[in-house]
């Protein structure tokens, strides 16, 4: 099977943000440190590992983070920092392959069954790649390969942090006889919950449902959960800039109700457009996004056949696609933000334009 033949490595930095900064203050280095801002409301951006020994992690209130660890060390993040380091570990990713899909600036997928080096084994590749960013940055990265995406990111936090875990062809099966479905990427709360009512723990349990049942239990999701308790995923790493994307937010001292937050619209969406217009970037979709007071997201996006001519017509989206969502006059935010995404070059906009 062609999708056996793919030699996949997901490459995973070890609390990015925190370690950037430990660099910088190794006295730091064994104590409890987040990333996060003196915002009264913030949140965890990243956790060092000792700080996770007292329970802390990424998308914690910093309140409930002070909680379990009173004297934990808060540093204010620097992505500005974050993004120059990232993009060094990608010039690293370029040398070894074109096929690159970052999810974020610390993680991304390659695809190196053919590599700009000739490497027969991906897992020579991941081991150089690994120490390449130590020498280059100074940072630790865990690796997972396997022959497809799915598999390798749940070997690239295996043996985390600074490890290394394979998964070959042969190995497929037997590895995910046991694994627990908590695992599986996209495998959230509510999903887990509905699994373990039907007696489902482990991906050894899958394999003996039938592809109808785990759809009529979880729609078009049952098909991906079929094909992952046999070990199979085909998605290719897509190495394009569709999946970039631009956003800003705001997060508020008090709780705002929607007419509350209307006038933080403008400021967002003009520096959404003075970003594009830096990178000089177009972009076709839009999206909205409003966490509640109890950390509930409430998320609508929208794309066009056409990118928008203007930071006017981004707000005029913007407003539209708030007026979709039929938002309650009574709902209280905590936080409200705006991006864009499906995003091209302008010239490369100016060229299709003339086919």
């Amino acid at each position: 099977m062609a999708n056996e033949l793919r030699k996949i490595i997901h490459i995973d930095m070890d609390a990015f943000f925190a370690s950037v900064e430990l660099r910088e203050r190794p006295d730091l280095k064994d104590l409890p440190v987040v990333i996060s801002s003196h915002h009264p409301r913030a949140v965890v951006a990243a956790a060092s590992y000792p700080a996770r020994v007292f329970g802390l992690r990424s998308a914690m209130s910093m309140g409930q983070a002070k909680k379990l660890c009173p004297q934990v060390i808060v540093i204010e993040p620097n992505f500005e920092k974050y993004r120059e380091v990232s993009a060094q570990i990608h010039q690293i990713f370029q040398q070894y392959t074109t096929l690159i899909e970052p999810l974020s600036l610390d993680e991304a997928y390659l695809d190196v069954t053919e590599n700009l080096k000739n490497i027969p084994s991906a897992t020579e590749v991941a081991t150089q790649i690994r120490s390449d960013i130590f020498k280059m940055t100074g940072l630790t990265a865990s690796a997972g390969v396997a022959p497809n995406k799915f598999l390798a990111k749940i070997a690239s936090d295996w043996n985390k942090p600074n490890g290394l875990f394979v998964i070959k062809p042969h190995q497929v099966m037997q590895f995910i006889q046991d694994l627990a479905l908590s695992k599986i990427p996209g495998v959230g709360k509510v999903t887990h919950e509905k699994l373990n009512q039907l007696n489902l723990h482990t991906l050894g349990d899958l394999q003996k449902i039938e592809e109808n049942v785990l759809i009529h239990h979880f729609g078009k999701y049952g098909k991906q959960l079929y094909l992952y308790a046999q070990g199979i995923d085909h998605r290719p790493v897509k190495a394009e800039r569709e999946r970039q994307q631009i956003s800003k937010e705001i997060t508020f001292d008090d709780d705002y109700n929607l007419d509350q937050c209307a006038p933080t619209w403008q400021p967002l969406t003009t520096k959404i457009w003075q970003s594009l217009d830096k990178k000089q970037l177009t972009a076709r979709g839009v999206n909205v996004k409003l966490k509640l007071k109890n950390f509930q997201v409430l998320q609508h996006s929208k794309s066009f056949k056409h990118p928008l001519q203007s930071p006017q017509e981004l707000l005029q989206v913007v407003m539209q696609l708030l007026n979709e969502m039929h938002i309650d006059p009574n709902f209280q935010f905590r936080l409200v933000g705006a991006g864009v995404y499906q995003l091209q070059p302008i010239q490369e906009e100016s060229q299709l334009s003339l086919w």
